[in-house]
């Protein structure tokens, strides 16, 4: 159980940290500087720290420490067996590159390289003893402890809304079945990806049998100290608390951002290590001071101290405002923690330990939702977390084209689908993998990466070869090219490796076209 608020000056409420876990699938679709290098880089500094932490805390007795959100496709790399392997190798270069980075003359290099060399000898230990088996048998220890919640999600990450209704509730459900298969359990909850949400997708959620599910702050008018029951549904909307939630995640004050911590964007391109410091924000990478690790622990302190110290004034803000116990709810990418923020898991850790001494329950969404942190039903509009809340960074002027791309893709696949089925047959291999390619090509990853210019060449050309690969497949198949279509089928299946469960009977295919809900 979790240890109880050790403080005499307990605020009422539940405070709720949520991490949603997602990289699109990166295996076999280029390294460096985008591709699987992404997942292995995310992998030893985020998901190795993050899991220890959290087997840290299950082992002290804590238990509901977060709700942690991992979709279906990041669970599917981390269970690959070419990810698995491959990730050995990474952490081993890792070593290597600071073993040769001992040898330079610059004392900057050689005081880094010997901190490195401990840190990769300290993953390699971690990966092997905790993921060498793949990413399953640790989640599910983490399930099993009870220090976590876990969240769900749609098999493939779509920006459901733009989707076809149909394949929409399939990608859902499969989502699910995933989830069981993987983790022996039946999420109660999902991370809708990118938080986005339509009218009327409460009702799929309530068919699929999903409890809760998160939406940005803006959705609720920034009510966000209870969860709200959807429309007619029981499905019950959290929100995220972003005055709370910008504390940490703010490309203005965020902690991140504090001159002694490690810098993300500057590296040394001799060793492929990170020697500096943020120094300032304005501060160009070659002007960057080192890296001081001993400047760090105090200001972590801080950092912890101020987070409680905003956890508690918002909690009694807001209970005070309701006239009943509230709940704070603070959302972020499981990605921040390490990978973007070198020094998150360690303030992840102190801070999950140091609020029941301040006074300030822990709990998880599900744990809110049983608790009774639920206020009166709501009908929630059109929004994202993304940029305007609305829905501009995936069907924006800039990707345009690719919503396009994503429709006749996805008719051109359930098309194929409704007249290859064979009502009296069996697993089509080939109907299967045109709707693996289908899900792919609509990826919400692709359209944001376009619109904010982040590989955005990258993410067409990943959307594209998706869309080729489901046009080529049916082509085949509804040409009566049965040997072709299955040849092809499989080659495409051997490329990604990739959600092996589906079965695209399960898609309906009776309805209409239509995107939206």
């Amino acid at each position: 159980m979790t240890p109880p608020p050790k403080s005499t000056d307990a605020v009422p409420g539940q405070f709720t940290l949520v991490l949603h876990s997602h990289l699109p699938w990166l295996a076999n679709h280029g390294r460096w500087p985008v591709g699987e290098e992404w997942l292995y880089q995310s992998w030893a500094a985020s998901y190795l720290p993050v899991a220890r932490v959290l087997r840290g805390l299950a082992t002290d007795g804590y238990t509901d420490q977060l709700s942690l959100g991992i979709t279906p496709v990041l669970a599917a790399q981390l269970d690959d067996p070419h990810c698995v392997a491959s990730m050995y190798e990474w952490l081993a270069d890792w070593q290597l590159r600071a073993a040769g980075a001992a040898q330079s003359t610059d004392p900057v290099r050689r005081d880094a390289a010997a901190r490195e060399f401990r840190s990769a000898a300290s993953a390699i230990t971690d990966f092997e003893h905790h993921w060498r088996h793949g990413g399953s048998p640790q989640i599910r220890a983490l399930i099993d402890s009870g220090v976590i919640e876990l969240l769900g999600g749609p098999l493939a990450h779509p920006f459901a809304p733009l989707l076809d209704s149909r394949l929409r509730r399939f990608s859902l459900s499969e989502g699910l079945i995933d989830a069981r298969a993987r983790w022996g359990t039946d999420p109660a909850g999902i991370w809708a990806p990118e938080c986005a949400f339509a009218p009327g997708m409460e009702i799929e959620y309530a068919a699929a049998g999903v409890g809760h599910f998160m939406v940005d702050g803006p959705t609720l008018h920034g009510d966000t100290a209870l969860g709200r029951p959807v429309g007619e549904t029981d499905v019950v909307a959290f929100g995220r608390d972003l005055p709370v939630s910008y504390r940490v995640w703010s490309p203005k004050s965020g902690y991140p951002g504090h001159p002694a911590y490690r810098d993300f964007h500057t590296y040394d391109h001799a060793t492929g290590l990170k020697l500096a410091r943020v120094t300032g924000r304005s501060v160009p990478g070659e002007d960057k001071k080192p890296y001081d690790p001993d400047r760090v622990l105090a200001v972590i302190d801080r950092h912890v101290d101020d987070f409680v110290d905003t956890v508690r004034r918002r909690l009694r803000s807001e209970s005070d405002r309701l006239g009943r116990p509230a709940l704070v709810v603070a959302a972020f990418d499981t990605e921040l923690f390490g990978h973007w923020w070198f020094e998150g898991p360690v303030w992840l850790d102190r801070l999950l330990r140091r609020l029941p001494e301040a006074g300030v329950r822990v709990g998880t969404l599900a744990g809110a939702r049983r608790d009774g942190h639920v206020g009166a039903a709501v009908d929630l509009p059109a929004s994202s977390w993304g940029s305007g809340k609305d829905w501009r960074v995936w069907n924006g002027p800039d990707v345009e084209h690719l919503v396009t791309l994503n429709a006749e893709v996805v008719e051109t696949a359930i098309d194929a689908v409704a007249k290859l089925r064979d009502p009296g047959g069996g697993r089509d291999r080939v109907a299967d993998q045109i709707v693996r390619e289908a899900l792919m090509t609509v990826a919400s990853d692709w359209p944001f990466m376009v619109s904010k210019d982040s590989a955005a060449q990258y993410a067409v050309q990943r959307a594209h070869t998706h869309a080729h690969a489901t046009r080529e497949i049916s082509d085949a198949a509804l040409r009566g090219r049965t040997d072709v279509a299955r040849r092809l089928a499989d080659n495409w299946f051997r490329a990604d490796n990739l959600f092996a469960g589906l079965d695209a009977r399960r898609l309906d295919t009776s309805e209409p076209t239509s995107r939206g809900v």
